[in-house]
């Protein structure tokens, strides 16, 4: 696997493939992978990179070390920011999670330690967590006098419940992977040693399906949250009538009736 694509120049990240994985890793470990400004840019570089690849399938986003996933914000630069630098500071990290959100393809977060703050909201933009049992998860923002500004006020309410997701962000508690994974914030608990590989298991599982189809129900699923269930509904026909257009759905039922694997082209 390749340290870095060789068109990007990463400073705070690594970025590699293998087969059709990307690998993206925060790595800034003597500050638990907090997120600044340049590690921001060079996440939004790795992604643009890996939605533009059509040789990639899926991406396992970890952090460098073994004590954070992503502990936060750079707290040292956001204590000096003004209030238009910490709105657009906001948008930009908005960006690079809707981004990820909707990129087209599935990416895991591979949660190996602290997951606080931005990195909570990194997870959550993620279309899997998987976490190692000492990962810890939490919107700890009220205790520095802010609120969530990554899309944590609006991501976990969708993925947890408004209720659960308000204890959180009031409280600014720090919860237990065991706890996130009861709330429903975790998909999978998995040994430390033992996380990587099961992201790539999932995306291989993943990756046997045809493309276009993974591509289109991820979609579907995004943009019928942010509708109601009827509209949502409208979405999903839409996208299920573009998929029947596909080589791919032809291709699927014409495997499963001569009772054989289906050979998918991303056509």
């Amino acid at each position: 696997m390749t340290s870095e694509s060789a068109a990007l120049t990463l400073e705070n990240v690594l970025y590699g493939k293998k087969g059709n994985i990307a690998y993206v890793t925060v790595n800034r470990p003597t500050v638990l992978n907090a997120l600044n400004t340049p590690t921001w840019s060079d996440l939004k570089a790795a992604f643009e990179d890996a939605r533009g690849d059509h040789t990639v399938r899926g991406v396992i986003l970890t952090g460098a070390g073994d004590k954070a996933f992503i502990a936060g914000a750079d707290i040292s630069e956001l204590a000096q920011v003004s209030a238009v630098e910490a709105e657009r500071s906001s948008r930009f990290g908005q960006e690079v999670l809707n981004l990820i959100e909707n990129l087209g393809k599935p990416v895991i977060a591979a949660v190996n330690g602290f997951a606080l703050g931005g990195g909570c909201e990194t997870a959550m933009a993620c279309t899997i967590r998987i976490a190692v049992e000492s990962a810890r998860f939490g919107q700890p923002e009220v205790s520095l006098g802010l609120v969530p500004g990554g899309g944590g006020t609006q991501r976990l309410p969708r993925l947890v419940g408004k209720g659960r997701a308000l204890q959180l962000i009031l409280s600014g508690e720090v919860i237990s992977a065991q706890e996130a994974y009861r709330i429903g914030l975790v998909n999978e608990i998995v040994p430390a040693a033992d996380l990587i590989r099961r992201a790539e298991a999932i995306l291989a599982k993943i990756a046997a399906n045809a493309p276009i189809a993974v591509k289109f129900a991820l979609e579907a699923a995004n943009k019928g949250t942010e509708a109601s269930q009827s509209g949502g509904l409208l979405i999903e026909a839409a996208y299920f009538g573009l998929c029947a257009a596909t080589e791919d759905k032809q291709e699927g039922t014409t495997a499963f009736l001569e009772k054989r694997a289906p050979k998918f082209r991303g056509r």
